[in-house]
Parts: structure tokens; sequence; C-alpha cells
């Protein structure tokens, strides 16, 4: 029985000591515990908010790339086009030109064998009529002086 009585003084003596550790993790949990809690709840709150908000940015900044690229191919391409569209043109008003100094030339081809025909004619009325008058002068020169020329030419 003694050890009961023993182990019933322990207790009692111990019983302030519980009081004063349930005291002690009581005013831990109201002074420490719920403003710490709080704190990291608000911590978590605001972190998880900023992530959400840089997602956000983030997906944004994506968007509006995606935008940005789009608007920039679009602008290639029409620039593209443009200068094709130009080169086009260029080839165009080039054919044109080439076109335009092809008939001038042929024209003036056309022309001067026109003026080259018409001197020939004109040269060979020329040599023809000569001829007439070097062959009265070569028979005057090869006949004899009173020879009558139109006998030597039966």
């Amino acid at each position: 029985m003694e050890i009961l009585h023993q182990l019933g003084v322990l207790v009692l003596g111990s019983v302030p000591t519980m009081v004063l550790f349930i005291l002690l993790v009581a005013a831990y949990g109201v002074l420490v515990r719920r403003p710490l809690d709080a704190t990291l709840a608000e911590r978590r709150a605001r972190t998880s908010g900023a992530v959400e908000q840089a997602r956000g940015a983030i997906a944004a900044a994506e968007a509006e790339t995606t935008v940005y690229e789009d608007k920039l191919r679009a602008a290639r391409s029409e620039i593209m086009a443009a200068r094709e569209r130009r080169l086009q043109q260029w080839q165009k008003e080039r054919e044109q030109a080439l076109a335009e100094s092809r008939g001038i030339a042929q024209e003036r081809v056309k022309a001067a064998r026109a003026e080259i025909e018409a001197t020939s004619v004109g040269a060979r009325k020329q040599i023809e009529e000569a001829t007439a008058q070097l062959s009265e002068q070569i028979l005057r020169a090869v006949l004899p002086a009173g020879t009558n020329l139109s006998e030597a030419r039966s």
C-alpha cells in the first residue's frame, strides 16, 4: 500500500506542474500558434495570389506575343506581295520597253533597207547610163578615128 500512497503523493505534487503545463500549452496556442498560423496563411495566400498573377501575366504575354507574331507574319506577307507586284510591274514595263525598242529597231531596219534598195536602184540606173557612155568611149578609143560608131555596132 505504501506504493500506492507514494504514487498518490507524486500525482498530487505533479498536479500544479500539469496545470502549469496545460496553461503554457494554451498560452502558446493563443499567443504564438494562432498568430503564426494566421501569418503563414496570409503568406500562403499572397504567394499563391502572386503565382496566379504571374501565371496570368505570362499567359497574357504569350497571347500578346502570338498576336504580334501574327501581325508580323501578315506584315511580312503584305510586304512580299507588294514586292512581287512591284517586280511584276517592272517586268511588264521592261517588256513594253523592249517591245517598243524592237518595233523602233524593226522600223529603222525597214527604213534602212528601203533606203539601201532605193540607193541600189539609183546606182543601177547610173551604172546602166554610165555603161552606154563608157561603151561608146571604149569603141571610140578602140576603133580607128574615121569609123562611124553605128556601123561598128551592127
